[in-house]
C-alpha cells in the first residue's frame, strides 16, 4: 500500500516573482528589454552595419558640405549685373570624354556631382565639348583654333570653305552681330576633365595653332577584295551597308607632333591663350582594385574639395602661367607643368590604352584608324607652352571661402530634415494664431 503523497514545501510552490518593468517603457506600451547581450554573430553583424552605415553617411554628409562651401564662395558673381541688355556674359567651355574602358555617362556624372552645382551657383554660362571616342576632343579643340585663325583674317591657299553653306553657330554668330551683340570681352577659359581629355586638348591646340588651316589629302580608297564565286551583288551590296559606319568619321589630324619645330606660329597668335582647369577624374576598374575603389568611395569628401577649389578658381578667373620643373628621369632637362598634370591617373587606366591597333586581316575592310593620343606622351612646343594659363585659387580668397560656415539644413538627409519640418509644423500649432484684421507688415 502506497504511502500518502509528499507535501509540496513552500519554497517549491511559490512561483518566482516577475523582474520589475521600467516604468517609462511600461508607459510608453513598450516591452522589456533583454537582460542579456545578442550573440557573438549577431554584434560582429550590427557592429559592422553600424560602422559602414556610418561611414557612408558621414562621406555624403562632408561632401555635400564641401561642394556647398565652394558653391557659396562663388554665389555673389551670380548678383552682379551686366553692363547692358545687349552685353553677353562670360561662357566657359567645358570639355569631357568617355574614360578609358568605360562611357561617356561615367564622366557626364562625374561632372554633374562635382562640378555642375558650383558653375551653377556663380551664374555663368557654359558650354559642352563631349567625345565619345579616342580624338573627338583634340578635332573639336583644333577645329576651334582654326576657325578663330581665319576670323582674324588668316587665309589658306586653296581656301575650301567659300562653297559649303553656313553652320548653325556661324548663322547665330552673325545674327548677333546683326544686332549690334557683342561677344564677352574678358577671360574666358576651358575646364578640362580627366588626364585622357587633358591630353586630347593639349593635341588639339599644338595642331590648331601651328598645322595648316587646309585639311591633309585624303588617302586613297584600298582596292575592295572579289567577290566569291557563290555570293550575289545584292547579298555584297548588303555587307556593305552593314559595314556602314554609325558615326561620321573623325576628322584627321592636320600634322603631327613630329611637325612642331618646323611649323611657324601665326602672326596673330595672342600673347596669352585662354586659362585652363585640368580637373581630376579618378576611375579604375577591375576586381582586384576593389580596396582601391572602396577606400576612394569612403573618402569623396576630399575629391569634392579640391574639385571645388579648382572650379572656384575658375569662376573667379585667378589664373596664372604654367611652370617648368626639372624632370626627374633628366635632372638637367626641364619637363613642362602641363606634361605633369593629374599623371598619376594613367596607373588607374585599363590595359587596352596601351595597346597597339591590330592591323586588318587579310580580306577584311579597313576601319577607321585613329591618332593613339592617350598612350603617347604629352609634346609640348616651347611657344605655346609659355602663352597657356592655368587657373589657381589665390591664397586670400581660398582663406575667405574655408570661413564661410554652410548651414546644417543644406547638408542633412531625407529623415534628418524630414524630422526638422514635422518638429517645426508641430511647435506651429501652438503658437498663437491671429484672428483679427491684418495689420502693417502683416499684410504681405
Amino acid at each position: 500500500m502506497a504511502g500518502p503523497a509528499p507535501t509540496p514545501t513552500p519554497e517549491a510552490a511559490a512561483p518566482k516573482p516577475a523582474p520589475p518593468r521600467n516604468q517609462a517603457l511600461r508607459m510608453l506600451g513598450l516591452p522589456a528589454l533583454p537582460r542579456k547581450l545578442p550573440s557573438r554573430n549577431w554584434m560582429i553583424f550590427w557592429t559592422v552595419s553600424t560602422a559602414v552605415s556610418a561611414a557612408i553617411i558621414y562621406d555624403r554628409r562632408e561632401k555635400k558640405r564641401a561642394i556647398a562651401r565652394w558653391a557659396h564662395a562663388v554665389e555673389h558673381l551670380a548678383k552682379e549685373p551686366l553692363p547692358n541688355g545687349l552685353a553677353q556674359p562670360r561662357k566657359l567651355t567645358i570639355y569631357l570624354s568617355s574614360p578609358p574602358g568605360d562611357g561617356l555617362r561615367v564622366a557626364q556624372d562625374h561632372y554633374t556631382e562635382y562640378v555642375k552645382p558650383i558653375l551653377a551657383a556663380s551664374g555663368l554660362d557654359w558650354e559642352f565639348v563631349q567625345g565619345r571616342r579616342e580624338g573627338d576632343v583634340r578635332a573639336v579643340v583644333a577645329e576651334k583654333v582654326r576657325k578663330l585663325r581665319k576670323s582674324k583674317g588668316e587665309a589658306q591657299g586653296d581656301d575650301t570653305d567659300s562653297d559649303r553653306p553656313p553652320t548653325k553657330e556661324e548663322i547665330v554668330e552673325a545674327f548677333r552681330k546683326g544686332q549690334g551683340i557683342e561677344d564677352y570681352a574678358g577671360v574666358l577659359g576651358d575646364v578640362v576633365i580627366g588626364r585622357h581629355t587633358w591630353k586630347e586638348y593639349i593635341r588639339g591646340l599644338h595642331e590648331g595653332w601651328l598645322g595648316p588651316l587646309a585639311p591633309p589629302p585624303e588617302p586613297a580608297p584600298l582596292p575592295t577584295p572579289p567577290a566569291a564565286e557563290g555570293e550575289t551583288p545584292s547579298e555584297e551590296k548588303k555587307e556593305e551597308e552593314e559595314q556602314k559606319p554609325k558615326r561620321p568619321p573623325q576628322p584627321r589630324p592636320h600634322n603631327t607632333v613630329n611637325d612642331y619645330p618646323a611649323s611657324s606660329l601665326p602672326l596673330l597668335t595672342p600673347a596669352e591663350l585662354a586659362p585652363a582647369a585640368p580637373i581630376r577624374e579618378p576611375h579604375i576598374l577591375g576586381f582586384l582594385n576593389t580596396p582601391t575603389r572602396m577606400r576612394r568611395f569612403f573618402n569623396r569628401r576630399a575629391l569634392a574639395d579640391e574639385i571645388g577649389r579648382e572650379v572656384a578658381a575658375v569662376c573667379l578667373c585667378t589664373h596664372r602661367e604654367f611652370q617648368q620643373y626639372p624632370d626627374p628621369e633628366s635632372p638637367e632637362e626641364l619637363q613642362y607643368e602641363q606634361q605633369k598634370e593629374l599623371a598619376w591617373e594613367e596607373k588607374d587606366w585599363v590595359k587596352s590604352v596601351w595597346k597597339e591597333d591590330e592591323p586588318p586581316k587579310d580580306g577584311a575592310a579597313p576601319t577607321e584608324t585613329t591618332e593613339k593620343i592617350r598612350a603617347r606622351p604629352i609634346v609640348m612646343d616651347s611657344r605655346l607652352a609659355s602663352r597657356m594659363r592655368r587657373f589657381e585659387m589665390t591664397p586670400e580668397e581660398e582663406a575667405r571661402a574655408r570661413q564661410i560656415v554652410v548651414p546644417e539644413e543644406e547638408v542633412e538627409g531625407w529623415t534628418k530634415g524630414k524630422l526638422r519640418q514635422l518638429f517645426r509644423w508641430g511647435a506651429d500649432q501652438f503658437k498663437p494664431k491671429q484672428t483679427g484684421p491684418l495689420i502693417g507688415d502683416d499684410v504681405e
